[in-house]
């Protein structure tokens, strides 16, 4: 399934707070994101009609299988691209902005490629 940027940063936040907490609301995303909650239901809209995420009565979002796919990959590639720099000695804000621009246009055969060089 091809996604955007965009949904592929909601699913990583989803994937983030669900790590630190027991479920994850709206109100949580819109907030660890700065966004305003009604851009965010949009965005849930949306990943609820891909089957990336599911929403209970009670307004709980879960990831899919295929969600937490794409989340778990775009999380690995931020923490692997992030700390990859900053051990290059790029400051480590600029680390963490630069490593969310291209963990969503690295092909998969290029990240594997510099994940084995790395190692």
């Amino acid at each position: 399934m091809t996604t955007n940027e965009s949904s592929e940063n909601y699913l990583e936040t989803i994937l983030i707070l669900s790590k630190a907490r027991p479920v994850v609301r709206s109100v949580d995303i819109a907030n660890e994101l700065g966004f305003k909650k009604s851009s965010v239901s949009v965005a849930m809209k949306n990943l609820r009609e891909k089957g990336l995420i599911t929403v209970t009565p009670e307004g709980f979002i879960y990831l899919t299988d295929a969600g937490r796919e794409i989340a778990e990959m775009i999380y690995e590639r931020h923490e692997f691209l992030s700390n990859w720099l900053t051990r290059l000695g790029v400051d480590k804000e600029i680390a963490q902005r630069d490593a969310c621009r291209i963990e969503h246009v690295i092909s998969k055969e290029s990240f594997e490629a510099i994940k084995q060089h790395i190692k």
